[in-house]
């Protein structure tokens, strides 16, 4: 007989954070992130570096998320963890630690995929979100991904519409590397262009033969190209201008997703959108999504910042839901770098 309560222990280790969450049936008691400042001096991440954090965060800080939490591991009902997709070195020692610790008390084992659990962690109980109607379109948008869902349920869910070539994370992060800026410089350039003025300099908005489809390739190139030539006349142009600069290219990306977003809604009527992924933390995006349900009459879903970036609160929603399906893992399950949903 299922119990009345159902406690998750969920872990997220794709990238360069180590998070464990604990999960009181949907609400989280505990969502812990270590993360790894080792990767700001190589201007990204070092897949290796990532791994060998990893291994040496995991133990404290499941050990951290289950004294916030204040829940013995010996209560827990299943473990749930990222199998993709993400950096394979990341997610082997994350799918190892789960794999041993849902053996060691004897409890079911839950594979989740990274960017299903971005999409579900509107449905965290928390009162600073509210829960999206279904169905929803979701902008998924992060280092990595650039997506349009169509969520219809839980576990059904329809690309749309997707990069072909590099994320919107991508886009922000190389372009900051243009400009000098630190790693991560996707922030910066969210900080900065709130001062400056994002009509001072035009950038293209490449077309994509899919109008649901996204690019950012061209869009890096443009902006490289305009910076070295511009720094020829004057060496001090970027610094100068950074604000101006900021604004504009981070004008330019929002223009290019809500373009395809307004594409969607026509093409599918489906008026109730939501947002996931890393990216969707930029102040920018959030703006233009909240103004958009007086501007174009939608329902607008927009998560904590929280569960943005990448965290195990979102794996563990997941993993709830999959509980309450009885859909559970076998052991012999392993990581992939590449996950469709």
């Amino acid at each position: 007989m299922q119990k009345k309560l159902t406690y998750i222990l969920a872990i997220e280790s794709s990238c360069d954070d180590t998070s464990v969450a604990i999960l009181k049936n949907d609400k989280v008691l505990a969502n812990v992130v270590a993360n790894q400042e080792i990767h700001a001096q190589y201007g990204g991440v070092v897949p290796e570096l990532a791994s060998r954090a990893h291994q040496q965060h995991i133990v404290p800080v499941v050990d951290q998320a289950l004294k916030l939490a204040n829940v013995d591991k010996k209560d827990l009902d299943a473990i749930a963890f990222t199998r993709g997709p993400g950096l394979l070195g990341s997610l082997l020692v994350g799918t190892s630690f789960a794999k041993s610790m849902a053996l060691a008390l004897n409890i079911p084992l839950i594979a989740v995929n990274h960017m299903q659990a971005h999409i579900l962690a509107h449905f965290i109980d928390d009162a600073a979100q509210k829960k999206p109607e279904f169905p929803f379109i979701c902008l998924t948008i992060s280092g990595g991904h650039t997506q349009l869902i169509k969520v219809n349920d839980y576990f059904d869910m329809q690309i749309l519409g997707e990069t072909i070539d590099d994320a919107v994370g991508e886009a922000f992060d190389k372009s900051a590397k243009i400009l000098g800026l630190e790693y991560p410089g996707g922030p910066l350039i969210d900080k900065y262009a709130q001062l400056g003025n994002p009509l001072a300099f035009q950038f293209p908005n490449p077309k994509t033969e899919n109008k649901l489809d996204f690019s950012f390739s061209g869009l890096k190139t443009s902006i490289l190209y305009f910076i070295q030539k511009k720094e020829k006349e004057d060496v001090n142009f970027s610094k100068n201008n950074l604000h101006d600069i900021c604004a504009s290219i981070q004008y330019t990306i929002i223009q290019i997703l809500m373009e395809r977003l307004v594409s969607a809604v026509k093409a599918t009527g489906i008026k109730n959108i939501a947002i996931a992924g890393g990216v969707s933390a930029n102040s920018g995006i959030r703006k233009v999504l909240q103004d958009a349900e007086n501007s174009y009459g939608w329902n607008t879903y927009i998560p904590k910042f929280e569960y943005t970036t990448d965290n195990a609160a979102m794996i563990g929603i997941v993993g709830y839901f999959k509980f309450l399906n009885g859909d559970f893992d076998p052991t012999s399950i392993s990581a992939k770098a590449r996950m469709k949903f």
